[in-house]
């Protein structure tokens, strides 16, 4: 199948990487990965903070950039929930009936990697070697947005050498949430304490999850703690857990 590859702003940015591993497990499974080089921002920041202006013109941009493809697989729940559910409606409200219909169209073939890999290709073993113990934090997007459900669990379940440990509390949100980080500091940082305590008992050398986002606001608040406590947990991707061998 030939697949692109929509890396998002984070992965382009900060975390290149977790791009990277996509590419390389897609490809280990027999897929030709496309990267279309036009392609920018999709638009979250904008519509979430009510820049729709924008945001529609982010829209067409991205609709016309990933025109053609059979499949569009991100890395990212937030971005794929943005795609799949908010793109469309951007158009409709600007009165641009033809781009919302095209953005509907492509949501449909857009998406987060676990439910590739799971629904589209049917795997569940890609081949991964990780020996590690490893918990898992459900991201919000992904978990009530996609309804990506046990997706991710059962990859990582078939992983060679892996230790997954249950998360407690896992459904709660990590407290980064985009803008809310920045808008509600207090909050983002009380429920981010909550949510790095339940990552800490299990005991974990990495959490992982399917939005570089997450893993970054949780990633800081482990790199604080390890300084002051000698905590040694690292946030690492799905995709690059995945990707392991």
């Amino acid at each position: 199948m030939r697949v692109a590859l929509f890396v998002t702003c984070l992965a382009d940015a900060m975390f290149p990487q977790v791009g990277r591993a996509t590419v390389e497990l897609l490809e280990r499974l027999g897929h030709e990965v496309v990267f279309p080089e036009a392609q920018t921002c999709c638009g979250q920041m904008h519509i979430n903070t009510g820049y729709q202006r924008e945001a529609l013109r982010l829209v067409e941009h991205h609709v016309d950039s990933f025109a053609g493809f059979e499949a569009i697989v991100a890395p990212s729940g937030s971005c794929v929930g943005s795609i799949r559910h908010q793109h469309a409606g951007v158009a409709r409200r600007a009165g641009r009936v033809a781009l919302s219909h095209r953005a509907e169209e492509l949501g449909a073939r857009t998406y987060e990697l676990s439910e590739f890999l799971v629904d589209v290709l049917g795997v569940t073993d890609v081949g991964a070697r990780y020996p590690h113990r490893v918990t898992y934090h459900p991201t919000c997007h992904s978990l009530r947005m996609l309804r990506v459900g046990d997706r991710p669990l059962r990859l990582l379940r078939a992983v060679r050498g892996i230790d997954l440990v249950e998360l407690p509390g896992a459904e709660e949100c990590c407290g980064f949430g985009g803008t809310f980080a920045l808008k509600n500091a207090d909050t983002s940082a009380a429920m981010l304490g909550d949510k790095l305590r339940n990552v800490l008992s299990t005991g974990a050398d990495v959490v992982s999850a399917g939005d570089s986002s997450c893993l970054m606001h949780m990633g800081g608040g482990l790199s604080r703690l390890s300084s002051d406590a000698g905590a040694v947990t690292r946030p690492v991707h799905l995709a690059e857990i995945l990707a392991a061998t």
